[in-house]
């Protein structure tokens, strides 16, 4: 994964820590900050962030809260690195409002410290070099999420250096876990330490600051999250020597059955934070997309304004319908012998409301197989209400 470098990075995480710090402040002291200081600072903070390595599994994310700890001791910001489990830190750092901690209209920063497993020889780069090639940064995790890590640092920093008024308390919370959600995970912190970053509002990935042309085109703030599922996919048949095969193989019966739900697209449903997403994005997209964006909420023409959003834009399918992606497939235990059972698993996005039982019916429909079953994995993610477009 890559991340502009260079002033580029500087300004795409720049334009983030200011979007943050202006719905935290109300009034800042007089004077202009060095804004191009910050950027440099934050460009360092997120190559020294990407060479620590916090894969997980194991995470080791120690080593990380212990490197945002010295920045905020040395800028004077009050934190806590606070233990999930051995080798497993999270940070949590506050700037108050008031004499006193107000939970009731703080505002929470939020970003993980954990990164996704990487390939290494399929790499060009050490993935945790944080070198820099033709304007961009590579390195595991300078996207996902400690690009926003070293933004909401910047944030705090600023806020601290500038003795700004802040119209809330302003908290940071580094999380880890976050690739796994396992017993480190944001919901064993909030059981656990929930007291130390109590919050009315909170601020985690999810929007995206998309460029174009080496420009900033805009800033996107994600206001509702689809809820995520797993679903195992089981085929069972006779086992046997491969010499002899029979039509009840249960390889070929869940391949059948992952081409089908693979393949299959679940019916656009917009909902109404989406709909003004495309609605505002029309007005500087180009014409023959905006047209498309506009069409949505038109009856007569909102099916094929989907088409032609989908096919431009894996992510505004994504945002447009309930989502199905196969991600693993496991069977057998020798080359020669047939198994008697054969499974995968579905990964699913959901919009926010929609019933996972119903669409598993679909699926015994659509699949129509009786050597094939589904089985809902436990701990799926949690509907949540979407957030006010007007919040204060």
């Amino acid at each position: 994964m890559l991340h502009r470098a260079g002033h580029r990075a500087g300004r795409m995480l720049l334009t983030l820590a200011l979007a943050l710090a202006a719905a935290a402040t109300a009034q800042a002291q007089a004077g202009k900050p060095d804004l191009n200081k910050l950027a440099d600072e934050a460009q360092g903070w997120l190559s020294d962030l990407v060479k620590i390595n916090t894969v997980n599994p194991p995470g080791n994310e120690a080593a990380t809260a212990k490197y945002i700890s010295a920045i905020f001791q040395k800028e004077g910001i009050s934190n806590e690195v606070l233990e999930m489990a051995p080798g497993r830190s999270i940070v949590v750092a506050r700037l108050q409002s008031g004499p006193l901690a107000d939970p009731s209209n703080a505002l929470l920063l939020l970003a993980h410290q954990d990164t996704v497993g990487v390939d290494t020889p399929k790499w060009t780069v050490d993935p945790f070099s944080a070198a820099i090639r033709e304007g961009y940064l590579w390195g595991r995790g300078s996207i996902d999420d400690k690009a926003m890590l070293a933004a909401n640092i910047a944030v705090m920093v600023q806020l601290k250096r500038s003795n700004a008024r802040l119209a809330r308390d302003v908290i940071f919370l580094a999380t880890d876990d976050e690739e796994q959600g396992g017993p480190a995970s944001i919901k064993a912190s909030i059981q656990k330490y929930w007291d130390k970053f109590a919050c009315a509002y909170a601020l985690n990935e999810g929007g995206r600051v998309i460029v174009k042309d080496n420009k900033v085109q805009y800033v996107g703030v994600q206001a509702s999250e689809k809820v995520a599922y797993n679903v195992t996919v089981t085929a069972t048949g006779q086992s046997g020597h491969g010499s002899l095969p029979r039509p009840d193989n249960a390889v070929t019966h869940l391949a059948a059955a992952v081409e089908k739900l693979g393949n299959y697209q679940v019916p656009a449903e917009p909902s109404t934070i989406t709909l003004r997403y495309f609605e505002q994005l029309s007005k500087i997209e180009d014409d023959e997309i905006a047209k498309w964006m506009r069409a949505l909420e038109q009856p007569g023409r909102a099916e094929l304004a989907v088409k032609h959003l989908a096919d431009q834009s894996a992510m505004w399918n994504s945002m447009l319908r309930d989502t199905i992606a196969p991600t693993m497939l496991q069977a057998g235990v020798r080359v020669n012998v047939v198994p008697s059972t054969a499974t995968a698993n579905l990964n699913i996005r959901m919009l926010p409301g929609h019933s996972i039982e119903e669409l598993m019916g679909q699926f015994t429909k659509i699949v129509n197989d009786p050597q094939v079953k589904f089985q809902l994995a436990p701990d799926s993610g949690e509907n949540a209400p979407p957030s006010e477009l007007n919040t204060p």
